[in-house]
């Protein structure tokens, strides 16, 4: 399969034209000509290396929606001209525990799971280039059935940002009567508003862009507290069962552990970089705990996906041209979009100058 995309060739490069070819389709994979790829926090994360595991040329994009161009040997589940999507995986072992029991995120494999790009989770010089591009091929484990009430534009942004805030809610079992908090009010943010509040919660958002909170009302919030506000801050003390950090940047963790009850939960899904000190003393006299989440399994992604179909939760996005992705960059780092970008992948260009880059190597399952 010879693919369009765009893609940065060194660190914190600007985005530019490529082209390249896909290993050619073998038996159990999937063939994908892509309509639509949401643009992810972690796309820029990638691009400038700020977690210390970017490879080059980085390709970005897993949130991916298109439609079934051919079928390998052994395919039963998917035909072509089915729509259907990509997450943020391709490949994982498919033997050791975590990926039997559905949490292919965490697979102990070799490699650990295959990225949609940037390779293996553990790096080992393996590449993958991911949604910037008209075309991929998954195996078929990896591939999502998209719900016809949902839009392949809408459907993007639940396969990465969907599933990472529905993941940790559900592993946590938040549930109706509970009160969450969603710190961060962006691209995974505003769909943990909306989530929690299928779900059943009381949903606080909490942000220090208080000229959002008729935005997060109008998804489901009951009210935002601003955390600049230390009134509003102070007042809110041990109010919040469950909290879900989707801030991507270092911060201030402390506020937050001071609004949590005792035996609540905080999940970071934002920052993996890292947080500042933080105080001990409320964790330990409440039994607070602070976790980590990492986007969702294969099962989990489907899961959200009928949820999302379901009850009516919809990405709020911004269609664009894939040539303004720098540009898309730019105003997400700057919170200049409400809420998610969603690359048109008919604006590829497959008649103009691409730098050609080599074929991506993608994993094999194992047995």
């Amino acid at each position: 399969m010879h693919v369009h995309g765009y893609a940065a060739l060194k660190k914190g490069g600007a985005m530019q034209p490529v082209q390249f070819d896909r290993k050619p389709l073998s038996a159990g994979e999937v063939a994908i000509d892509s309509t639509h790829c949401g643009v992810c926090h972690s796309d820029l994360h990638q691009v400038n290396d700020d977690w210390k595991n970017s490879l080059y040329p980085c390709l970005p994009g897993h949130e991916i929606v298109g439609t079934v161009r051919e079928v390998g040997e052994g395919v039963t589940k998917y035909k072509a001209g089915d729509r259907v999507g990509v997450g943020c995986m391709v490949n994982s072992c498919q033997q050791c525990d975590y990926c039997k029991a559905g949490e292919e995120q965490y697979c102990s494999g070799p490699k650990s799971c295959t990225l949609t790009y940037n390779g293996p989770k553990v790096p080992d010089g393996t590449n993958s280039y991911g949604g910037y591009s008209n075309g991929i091929i998954v195996r078929e484990e990896f591939v999502l059935s998209i719900p016809e009430a949902i839009s392949s534009e809408e459907a993007a942004p639940i396969l990465c940002a969907g599933v990472t805030t529905y993941q940790p809610m559900k592993h946590f079992k938040v549930k109706a009567g509970d009160t969450v908090g969603v710190a961060g009010i962006g691209g995974l943010g505003h769909m943990a508003i909306q989530t929690a509040k299928a779900l059943g919660a009381t949903v606080v958002a909490l942000s220090t862009s208080p000229e959002k909170a008729e935005e997060a009302e109008k998804l489901g919030a009951s009210k935002l507290i601003d955390m600049g506000d230390k009134k509003a801050v102070e007042e809110a003390k041990q109010s919040l069962d469950f909290l879900i950090s989707t801030i991507p940047y270092p911060h201030d963790l402390n506020p937050y552990v001071g609004m949590m009850k005792t035996d609540s939960t905080i999940a970071v899904v934002g920052n993996l970089i890292e947080f500042p000190t933080i105080e001990s003393g409320p964790l330990v006299m409440n039994r607070i705990r602070i976790a980590g989440s990492l986007i969702g399994g294969v099962a989990d992604t489907q899961e959200i996906l009928d949820f999302a179909a379901e009850k009516g939760i919809r990405p709020e996005i911004e269609l664009i041209d894939i040539a303004t992705i720098d540009d898309a960059f730019k105003r997400m780092k700057d919170e200049d979009v409400r809420f998610r970008h969603v690359i048109d992948m008919a604006t590829i260009k497959t008649d103009g100058e691409a730098e050609a880059i080599a074929t991506p190597e993608r994993g094999e399952v194992v047995g």
